[in-house]
């Protein structure tokens, strides 16, 4: 079927939507069908990622907001709704970080990152919820990362706010289902990925910001991200690092103590010197539309073998059970 702004497949709303994941997120879905509300603070990022949708055939509107501030989240989605219909997936993905080792964080610091990258979360699902329940459908998805599992050093803000939303989502599904609301949720966990924010984040690191590990094309969150707004998946874990960060952690936790206390500095640094004087949004956005993607292109994939799995579950299953069949015809011929 041909969706049109006209006649789309739905409406999702993308907080965080001006660059980084929440622009290829807002990209996706409207190449998937859906007209789209964009939440994020900078305009210029904000009308670049309505003149793309636009681009695409569907509709788009856009709200300057800090989605730390609840009574504006709840006004961009009732104008959502005005202007584009009724919503039908909301995205929370807006979030804000800094790097730096604990004992040199402040405290306003702390209270900052977690507005944004927790309570964020928690007024997007608010409003999301106050028009979702009553209808009986919709869908949520709560933008993750391994790091709501296994903390990390330099991010303590970040991780503690992930681990925060884990919290939230785990309470909030459990209140669902005991409802036996269709209001469905999803968790998408992610992994390092070649986004704009190692840029825009504060740092009192000696050298520049980059993610640790394998890092990950937007394309490849983006598309798990909608893949979760449309089926009913309490989580997804995306790339092979963020299964292995989950599971290992679960496993051994005194083991990634170790292995993070003697790569995790050096692993989140760059070899060129940061300027000390560089801008960062962490309580305004830089100026500026800055697209999707980071500065890490070169060393990023855009393929996740193990998303694939996840998203196609008939051929895992059915791979799985060839391979237990070989297994037993080798037992039966030896």
């Amino acid at each position: 079927m041909k969706y049109t702004g006209d006649n789309p497949k739905g409406v999702a709303v993308i907080t965080g939507a001006s660059a980084g994941l929440g622009r290829v997120c807002a990209r996706s879905f409207a190449k998937a069908g859906y007209n789209v509300s964009l939440i994020a603070r900078g305009i210029e990022g904000l009308e670049g990622a309505k003149k793309e949708i636009e681009d695409m055939g569907m509709k788009a509107v856009y709200y300057s907001v800090d989605v730390a501030d609840a009574d504006a989240v709840e006004q961009a989605a009732e104008h959502t709704e005005k202007a584009l219909g009724l919503i039908d997936v909301w995205v929370n993905n807006a979030m804000n970080s800094v790097f730096s080792p604990v004992k040199e964080m402040k405290a306003e610091e702390y209270k900052r990152v977690t507005e944004v990258t927790y309570l964020g979360q928690v007024n997007g699902a608010l409003s999301a919820l106050k028009r979702m329940l009553p209808r009986d459908k919709g869908s949520i998805v709560f933008v993750g990362s391994a790091l709501a599992y296994r903390g990390i050093p330099l991010q303590s803000a970040y991780c503690g706010s992930k681990h925060a939303i884990q919290g939230f989502f785990d309470s909030l599904r459990t209140e669902l289902l005991h409802d036996k609301s269709n209001v469905q949720i999803t968790m998408v966990q992610l992994p390092a990925m070649n986004t704009t924010q190692f840029g825009f984040v504060r740092s009192r690191l000696p050298n520049k910001p980059r993610p640790m590990g394998t890092i990950f094309q937007p394309e490849v969150a983006a598309s798990a991200i909608l893949y979760a707004a449309e089926h009913d998946r309490r989580e997804m874990l995306v790339g092979y690092p963020t299964l292995k960060a989950v599971i290992g952690n679960q496993i051994a936790p005194w083991y990634a103590d170790r292995v993070l206390a003697n790569t995790g500095i050096s692993g989140q640094q760059t070899d060129e010197p940061e300027d000390p004087n560089r801008k960062d949004n962490l309580y305004a956005p830089i100026p500026g539309d800055h697209g999707g993607h980071g500065p890490f292109g070169d060393k990023a994939t855009s393929t996740s073998a193990e998303l694939y799995f996840s998203e196609h579950k008939f051929i895992t299953f059915a791979l799985i059970a060839v391979i237990l069949l070989l297994i037993i015809i080798i037992i039966i011929l030896i």
